[in-house]
Parts: C-alpha cells; structure tokens; sequence
C-alpha cells in the first residue's frame, strides 16, 4: 500500500524541467524529494550538445572522471522505495546519477527510474546505470514524464512501480 512505504524522490535537472516533474510526482506520492546537485554546477556552455568539448560531452566518454556530488544528504536507507529522475543527455542519464548511485548502499532498495527527455526513451539507461546501483538492487525502469505531467500521469506510474 502507497500510504504505507516511505518514498524518496531524488532527481537530477541542469535546466528545471526534470525539477518541475520530480516535484509533482513528490506531491502525488506524498514523499520527500531531494535535489543531486554536482559540486560543480553546469553552466548552459556545459551543456551544448553541439560542442564535443563541453563538459557534458566529455563526460559521456568511457572512462570519464564521474562529477562529485556536492552533498551526501540523500539518505536512502530510511526510505522503502526511491524514484530517481534525470534528462535523459545522449539516450542515457548523466553521469552524475552513476555518482549517485555509486555513493549509497541500495541494497534491498526498489528504485523506479523517471526522466525527461526531449524525445528519446530510455535507450539502455537501465543497463547501464545497474552496476552502479548494486547486484542488491532492484532498478526498474518507470516513464518518461515529458510537458506537464497531468496527475493520472503520476497516479499510474506510481499505482504500477510501488
């Protein structure tokens, strides 16, 4: 039952669109919501695209050094189910959500995946984000919560992943 689990929703937004649905979803699933901030902000050069030497860009390179969080506040042992939303950046989550995951125990944790996008899903966002979660973990892929996020939206997402 919804009322009975305690619900963290954590999420990552450069821009404020992902903001804008991770603070809905909080509201419709009367959970706590906690912002991952990087130590270092992006900045909207950061996040041009276009450039290949960007900092989103450079990130997204194999053995790219991952972003610093810059706070481990997030607490997800108090919590029984954690949605974790994030702009889907080049068919996968930033990289910060990898430093995320990498930075608690998730052990015996369910994490339901939201994100925004500006017009690709998932991709293998799931696949790739597992190891950093944990063989303990039970990651499962949620919606992509696009415009304004109606409250049938939410009620389904979360009435279908807790």
């Amino acid at each position: 039952m919804l009322s009975m689990k305690k619900i963290l929703v954590a999420y990552f937004s450069a821009t404020g669109t992902t903001r804008k649905a991770a603070k809905a979803l909080a509201e419709a699933a009367d959970a706590d919501l906690y912002e991952i901030r990087p130590k270092v902000p992006y900045t909207a050069k950061d996040l041009d695209w276009m450039d290949p030497r960007s900092r989103s860009s450079l990130e997204k390179k194999a053995g790219a050094p991952l972003p610093e969080l810059l706070d481990h506040n997030a607490a997800p042992a108090s919590y029984d189910v954690i949605f974790l939303g994030f702009p889907i950046w080049w068919y996968e989550a930033p990289k910060i959500i990898t430093s995320f995951l990498k930075a608690y125990d998730f052990s015996d944790k369910k994490i339901i995946l939201f994100a925004t996008s500006g017009g690709s899903g998932f991709g293998k966002t799931l696949e790739k984000l597992k190891p950093a979660a944990g063989p303990h973990a039970d990651l499962m892929e949620g919606r992509i919560l696009n415009g304004r996020v109606g409250e049938g939206t939410l009620k389904k997402l979360l009435a279908a992943s807790v």
